[in-house]
């Protein structure tokens, strides 16, 4: 079995859900309390064992490359003042670690995925969605990992959301459960809640296998007009293993504004810094 060494990181959306912010900064870059979404996303791949990141930008794009670089006159500044660079450490990344591609038209997350091909080859890989923010430890991209050690092929990881939100997640049809892990035996891509198979929803962590890539190749649109990844990952049940995990960690949805602020809330209450501020705020306006 060869290990998840890759990861592809789909960041060419406009993000218009985040607007006006959003307009000239991408989405991934905005920071939740002291570190920009893209950061979280990185930090927790790296914990997984992931040794190349593969970002699929797109036109706008330049500043989430630009913050993984080496940023010579800010270090030799705080160098000059004695100031620790510490806090810039996991913004850099080593030589050949990052690759980005562009995804030239948004067609979708499936033909994002396809448009890391080259650099994925014939070698399983990962896939994090840096604007849902998952907060545990080990990472979910770590447990996902884990299991795969175990289980190989495919693996989705899941959450149980109520039926009337199944229409906006791809939606696992399962067999049989053993700890934490659901055997897919089919996935639907934002089915009508009357017609949802399951309320085990997919959200955005992935291990997928190389085979995948040659379906995204032919996959005709799907919901909303899109290459849906759901619809390729289909194909692939009953071909390979497949399961979705559900994973020890609390999901924020940030490409919206309220799961925007309740991420920072939440992980502003869990900085021993900043928590006795907010705290002593919550207090007085409750």
């Amino acid at each position: 079995m060869k290990k998840i060494k890759k990861a592809i990181f789909p960041v060419a959306g406009l993000g218009t859900r985040l607007l006006p912010a959003t307009k000239t900064m991408p989405k991934e870059m905005l920071t939740i309390v002291d570190r920009p979404l893209i950061q979280y996303a990185v930090d927790e791949a790296r914990e997984a064992g992931v040794e190349q990141l593969i970002f699929v930008t797109g036109r706008g794009k330049a500043s989430l490359v630009d913050y993984f670089d080496m940023a010579y006159e800010l270090e030799r500044t705080m160098d000059d003042k004695g100031k620790p660079l510490a806090p810039l450490s996991g913004s850099r990344t080593r030589y050949g670690e990052l690759v980005s591609v562009r995804q030239q038209q948004p067609l979708g997350l499936g033909h994002a995925v396809w448009c890391a091909r080259a650099v994925t080859g014939d070698e399983p890989f990962a896939v994090l969605l840096p604007d849902d923010l998952m907060v545990g430890k080990p990472g979910a991209l770590k447990q996902m990992v884990d299991a795969y050690e175990e289980l190989g092929g495919n693996i989705v990881c899941a959450m149980d959301v109520d039926k009337e939100d199944t229409a906006s997640y791809g939606v696992v049809d399962p067999g049989d459960t053993k700890g934490k892990a659901t055997e897919v035996k089919g996935m639907v891509e934002k089915p009508d809640p009357a017609e949802a198979p399951s309320t085990l929803a997919i959200v955005g962590r992935y291990i997928l296998q190389p085979e995948l890539m040659d379906l995204l190749a032919n996959q005709d649109s799907g919901a909303g007009g899109e290459i849906q990844l759901t619809d390729a990952m289909a194909k692939l049940i009953g071909q390979q293993p497949f399961h979705a995990l559900k994973v020890d960690a609390v999901r924020h949805d940030c490409g919206n504004k309220a799961g925007f602020a309740l991420a920072n809330l939440a992980l502003g209450m869990a900085d021993a810094e900043i928590a006795p501020t907010l705290k002593e705020w919550l207090a007085k306006n409750a």
